[in-house]
């Protein structure tokens, strides 16, 4: 399944509580999208999070439901991380 990264800028700061997030683990399973893991900025105005999802549609979706923005969705393409690049200077030194 594809993944997103949602951002969120709240007007308020945000202030998670139970009923919250048990009510957005109910939609995520209603519109069958998976929430993995979110950033939340130190204002807690702003959050980034990342989905597994079949759309952008999907993730809109829950946010509709749940009163949430969806400011930003980008499509992640593939996960580069320190390691990879370590490996491919191994590799190119002879290693």
């Amino acid at each position: 399944m594809p993944l997103y990264l949602i951002e969120r800028n709240f007007a308020e700061a945000l202030e998670l509580n139970r009923d919250m997030v048990s009510e957005s683990v109910r939609v995520n399973n209603d519109v069958d999208i998976r929430w993995i893991y979110s950033f939340l900025s130190v204002d807690k105005k702003k959050s980034y999070c990342l989905y597994e999802a079949s759309s952008p549609e999907a993730i809109r979706e829950a946010a509709r439901r749940l009163n949430v923005p969806a400011d930003e969705i980008i499509e992640i393409g593939s996960k580069v991380q320190e390691s990879d690049f370590l490996a491919a200077v191994a590799d190119a030194s002879g290693d």
